[in-house]
């Protein structure tokens, strides 16, 4: 597609609201991966007149003071757009996502403002300009460090006992024509603000702001000097640099389904993934730049982290992965010290939450760093960075599996055994340990699998590969009960468990398929006694009980589980338990990539999942592991069309869906065409591609159309996210 077919594809998936948002829970938000401002009013008579920007940046804590424990993120303040009259109706926003940018026009008692926001793509500044009608010529922007916001706003937030708002002195000053307001915490961490207006006519002007982690003169520097950059250019070139970006981002993949709300909400985590983070940014943490009310204001490692990271795969946006893969590297040593110093010498692990340190204890909850290690691996497997592998995972990888051999205890039956750890999630308040956890099982059995994989792909002849596979011939069964997989030796799943950390093996781990119908039925059987539980369910439950359903093909469940997750998504997307956390819903977007294609176990599947319903749907350039581009166009409720491109000449095999003649042409490297005859059960196709080699796959002699439009939705829904507007969902 074009940038004009681009551009209104996407404006249907727009958040937009047609009243003021008056919470976070259903805010605007904008970011650039290390600052973001989420956007929304409040309907106290005192500051009906108030347009609040609440900002965040991602990598500004504070060390505590009043008790121990990490460095935990805190609230920055807001800037605050004051108008004259009381924001009224009719008044609308949107968040343009081709764009990046977020419009509004509010009628207030006295006038009218427009506005047009962006976070730069590149630059760490955020802009707002301002038109405003004559009755409003005086609406000004204000800035309010956090301690200096009016109680008003911060009750109409809610407060968090668990949360550490830190001691600070706030001075206000300017530089060089720029606004300043530095804040110093109490713990000798701080922050600075600095922001200046350009008055452009009468009637419109532009804010620049920008914040900037640490107060000292080097901080001060940057952050004026980005101010003052930015204020200097071309607007419009400023903002044509920032859609440009936005612009090759969503181009990377395409994925269109005749769900309209889906799509949307498809969409809109592809947007929020960019926000969150970039490369070169802070990993994603529990809520990405748009900090509120919390008791999680840190980094969480018994899912969160990995869930965040999951959907960056299939959508061909690694860069997006690589800030976990930095993180990890820069904190190795923070990791060797997180396990005792007896096991320092060769082992390192991750506790359940610190900050971007990483430095995390080990204690009962022992394969947080295994499973972060499996994002990493899908990081390798899509991408075929040999480098990355040699240097960073292997090593990390081989010290995360070190720690579970010093814990190994042999058994009386001659197996090797786990002492009681954690599952997590499960029995929390109590504290349950058990023998022999699947979370932990699957884990070991996994990165022993890893690791003998890496040395194979390698060439390397480590001392510790008889070690690997001895622990995989001795290792305890993950333990199976008539209900599926049990939480540990002698603990079955008694009770509502949100997390699947006692299914690890069927996902993400993928230790056991589908190829089977004895694996089939464990899985079958495991879903849904764990999904019957419904005591504690959660939305991020839901996100894992689409993909399980997907693995076994079940796409009329997996959407069932994916409608569900939409009633408890807040209506900008975003979701909340006790406090926000950004994994749910990112994961949600992972489970439609699941629907749509898989890769595991050496295998690509397109189409594995489609619900009866998606009679129709299409995918351009998601990737697979082996790092194959694949293609496809569903329509009639027929796969039409199926496109592969190799990246990194690895082995092809292909599951169509398809039986009888199946016609594929090779083009690159060579020119080659082929037909086979497919039986029913035997749809495997191995393809014979290089580096650098598509293949074009059909059925029957005639090649079909292979363009890839966006399907038309039965019920189209457009723009439903943003304000909560149920009533899209019936043609309203």
């Amino acid at each position: 597609m074009n940038d004009i077919e681009w551009e209104h594809f996407m404006a249907d998936n727009d958040m937009e609201w047609v009243v003021k948002p008056v919470s976070w829970d259903e805010g605007a938000f904008i970011g650039n991966g290390s600052i973001g401002a989420m956007v929304y009013g409040e309907e106290n008579a005192k500051k009906r007149h108030v347009l609040r920007f609440v900002t965040g940046r991602t990598d500004v804590t504070a060390n505590r003071t009043d008790k121990p424990g990490f460095p935990p993120r805190v609230p920055i303040g807001e800037l605050d757009l004051e108008m004259e009259g009381m924001i009224y109706h009719p008044t609308s926003m949107r968040v343009d996502l081709w764009n990046a940018e977020l419009r509004a026009h509010l009628t207030t008692t006295r006038g009218e403002v427009k506005l047009r926001s962006i976070i730069h793509s590149e630059e760490a500044v955020m802009a707002i300009e301002m038109e405003t009608s004559e009755g409003e010529s005086a609406a000004q922007f204000a800035w309010y460090a956090y301690p200096d916001v009016d109680h008003v706003l911060k009750n109409a937030d809610g407060f968090n006992l668990n949360q550490y708002i830190p001691a600070t002195d706030v001075e206000k000053t300017a530089r060089d024509g720029v606004y300043l307001c530095i804040q110093r915490f109490s713990g000798k961490d701080g922050c600075v603000t600095a922001w200046k207006e350009v008055q452009l006519s009468p009637n419109r002007r532009i804010c620049f702001i920008s914040v900037t982690n640490g107060y000292n003169e080097a901080a001060i520097g940057k952050v004026v000097n980005a101010v003052v950059q930015a204020s200097n250019d071309d607007f419009d070139v400023w903002v044509e640099a920032h859609r440009n970006w936005w612009h090759a981002y969503y181009r990377q993949s395409f994925v269109s389904i005749p769900d309209g709300r889906l799509q949307s909400f498809y969409w809109i985590q592809m947007y929020k993934l960019a926000s969150a983070t970039r490369a070169d940014q802070p990993l994603i943490d529990n809520q990405g730049p748009w900090l509120t009310s919390s008791p999680w204001p840190g980094v969480w490692f018994n899912m969160n982290v990995q869930m965040s990271y999951s959907p960056v795969y299939t959508a061909n946006r690694l860069d997006i992965g690589k800030s976990l893969v930095r993180a990890l590297d820069e904190n190795m040593e923070n990791l060797i010290t997180n396990v005792p110093e007896s096991c320092r010498h060769d082992s390192a692990g991750l506790g359940r939450s610190c900050s971007y340190d990483l430095r995390a204890k080990v204690d009962d909850e022992v394969g947080n760093l295994n499973w972060i290690c499996h994002n990493v691996w899908r990081q390798y497997r899509y991408s075929m960075d040999e480098e990355m592998l040699k240097t960073m995972l292997f090593p990390l990888l081989r010290r995360s599996v070190n720690y579970y051999l010093h814990i190994l205890e042999e058994g009386n039956d001659g197996c090797l055994h786990l002492p009681p750890t954690i599952s997590p999630e499960y029995g929390s308040f109590m504290k349950t340990k058990v023998r022999d956890c699947h979370y932990d099982l699957a884990l070991l059995r996994w990165g022993c699998l890893t690791l003998l994989e890496i040395c194979q792909r390698l060439k390397v002849d480590d001392p510790l590969t008889g070690k690997w596979k001895e622990v995989l011939e001795r290792l305890a069964p993950l333990p199976v009960d008539e209900t599926g997989f049990m939480i540990g030796q002698d603990t079955p799943l008694a009770y509502g468990h949100r997390h699947f950390s006692h299914l690890l093996a069927i996902f993400p781990l993928h230790l056991i398929g589908c190829d089977n119908e004895e694996d089939r039925k464990l899985i079958a059987t495991s879903l849904r006694h764990w999904i019957g539980k419904e005591g504690d369910l959660r939305g991020f439950s839901l996100t894992g009980a689409a993909s399980i359903a997907a693995i076994l093909g079940s796409g009329d469940e997996a959407l069932r589980y994916l409608q569900s997750l939409m009633l408890l998504l807040k209506p900008n997307t975003m979701y909340k338990e006790a406090g926000p956390v950004i994994e749910t819903p990112l994961a949600g977007a992972e489970a439609i990539h699941d629907m749509l294609l898989q890769s595991w176990g050496g295998k690509i599947r397109v189409f594995p999942a489609v619900p009866d319903e998606w009679q129709e749907a299409s995918f351009e350039n998601l990737r697979t592991e082996g790092v194959f581009l694949v293609s496809a166009v569903r329509r009639d409720g027929e796969t039409q069309m199926i496109r592969v491109k190799s990246l990194a000449g690895e082995p092809c095999v292909i599951r169509t869906g398809w039986t009888g003649v199946i016609r594929w042409t090779i083009s690159g490297t060579r020119v080659a065409e082929h037909t086979v005859y497919v039986k029913a059960g035997e749809d495997e196709i191995v393809l014979d591609l290089n580096k650098g080699d598509e293949a074009i796959l059909s059925r029957g002699t005639e090649m079909p159309d292979w363009r890839i439009f966006p399907v038309e939705s039965p019920r189209k829904v457009a723009r439903y996210f943003g304000g909560h507007k149920p009533w899209r969902l019936y043609g309203f």
